[in-house]
């Protein structure tokens, strides 16, 4: 893998370099050993990876790795040969060598992937494993382990220290039996899931240290705990992280507020185009204010008001009962707006504020802060971020009237799931699907 991508660093550096030879500086030779010199981190950091995580990495995660991998030599490369005043190539030998290289190594990646699975189904490239406990967490291990055979692991039995009759796996003996069944079946791994006997862990370390094996620790960890969980450490403590938030990250909420100020400020340049006819419509269809501002639970569970256009008459349930579809309280006008999601453009004024972003979890009202915060376990997790004006859960099909436990249920999996999952292409990838969705009829928007 690894000599394949120098390989192709170094071939579409030379056809970018005949493409564009009058935007080339001298000496030459100088600017392929800064290339491959730039290379050098991402070998590094990719020969590192551990071979476990590597077998049973999605395909998700490898794409954006070797786009990463890609971005930071790009970087790397523009860095040194400014540190060492080689010039400029320009920027149309940059787009050419690292547009041909992008799309080369994301096909690579593909492909690789592709024909190491089809090896390891067939028979080869796989390691010989033992699962030491029949538990729970035993049985979950060897469920992951053969729930893709691409992954090329060979389970060969479980050991522990007594035999269980209820259980139904390959049980090959006692963890005394295990030193000479590693022997007699050349065994590659080692997977530990037994908790609370550290002279038995202890022993089992010995016999894979003793016979040159691999030994891996399996924590017995609920699997209603985020598998995104980090493992950090206060000192020689360790302290396991169990909700990865990549917007804690000073970082990535830079990022995030400066997209957020730059649409926001675009799009309130031209606001005037849209307000004043939507107001002046609103204003003869119905007595009342044009905006419509609801307290919202907002970052960090603070209150904030929410902006939208008024759909419906003035009336004192409003910020107690949800829009229904036939709903008499809306307008005739109002119901379009909705409709068309017209109603929701003036959060573009909380965005401005940093009261909202563009995109995350939909702001609820009061009411149903209390109420589902009580029935539902993780509902205030999406408050670990600024709510949104649109966001995973809309463009999934979970909007409109939560009428239903269930619905509100999985609302609050899909934000949990974005706000774990957080990156910049993800919310590019949202904004796609909601404006896609305003040309199409979606039942639950009324």
């Amino acid at each position: 893998m690894l000599l394949t991508e120098w390989l192709m660093v170094n071939v579409f550096f030379a056809v970018a370099v005949y493409l564009w030879p009058d935007r080339m500086f001298e000496p030459e030779w100088r600017l392929w050993i800064l290339v491959n010199v730039s290379y050098i981190p991402i070998a590094i950091y990719n020969n590192r990876r551990n071979d476990s995580t590597l077998r049973s990495e999605q395909f998700d995660r490898i794409l954006l790795r070797t786009i990463g991998n890609i971005g930071f030599h790009a970087m790397a490369f523009m860095a040194l040969v400014a540190l060492f005043s080689l010039g400029s190539p320009g920027l149309r030998f940059y787009l050419t060598y690292y547009g041909m290289l992008t799309a080369a190594m994301v096909i690579w990646a593909i492909a690789y992937t592709r024909i190491l699975k089809n090896i390891r189904r067939r028979g080869f490239n796989y390691v010989k494993v033992v699962i030491v406990g029949t538990n729970s967490t035993a049985q979950r291990l060897h469920e992951a382990m053969i729930s893709d055979s691409g992954y090329g692991y060979k389970v060969l039995g479980f050991f522990d220290r007594e035999h269980h009759e209820q259980f139904n796996g390959c049980y090959c003996g006692l963890t005394a039996d295990l030193p000479q069944f590693v022997k007699d079946n050349n065994v590659d791994q080692i997977y530990y899931t037994i908790s609370g006997d550290s002279d038995k862990l202890t022993h089992i370390v010995k016999i894979a240290d003793d016979n040159v094996i691999d030994f891996l620790y399996v924590p017995q960890i609920s699997r209603y705990i985020p598998l995104d969980f980090q493992i950090n450490s206060i000192n020689t403590v360790p302290v396991l992280t169990l909700r990865h938030n990549p917007l804690k990250k000073t970082f990535n909420r830079f990022i995030k507020r400066s997209f957020d100020l730059c649409i926001s400020s675009v799009f309130l340049v031209f606001y005037p185009l849209i307000y004043i006819p939507i107001a002046i419509v609103i204003k003869l269809t119905s007595p009342g204010p044009v905006y419509f501002i609801q307290q919202r639970t907002g970052y960090k569970g603070k209150e904030f008001g929410c902006i939208k256009f008024r759909t419906m008459h003035v009336n004192v349930d409003a910020d107690k009962v949800q829009a229904t579809e036939n709903d008499p309280r809306k307008t005739p006008f109002g119901d379009f707006l909705r409709r068309t999601n017209l109603d929701e453009l003036p959060q573009f004024i909380n965005v401005f504020k940093g009261e909202m972003s563009i995109v995350g979890p939909r702001p609820h009202m009061l009411k149903h802060t209390e109420e589902y915060s009580k029935i539902i376990s993780q509902y205030m997790v999406r408050h670990f971020v600024k709510p949104g004006i649109t966001g995973w859960a809309q463009v999934n099909g979970y909007r409109g009237i939560t009428d239903e436990v269930w619905k509100m249920e999985r609302r609050v999996e899909h934000d949990v799931w974005y706000i774990e999952h957080w990156t910049s292409l993800l919310d590019l990838k949202i904004i796609a699907r909601t404006t896609l969705n305003l040309f199409r009829r979606d039942k639950n928007a009324f």
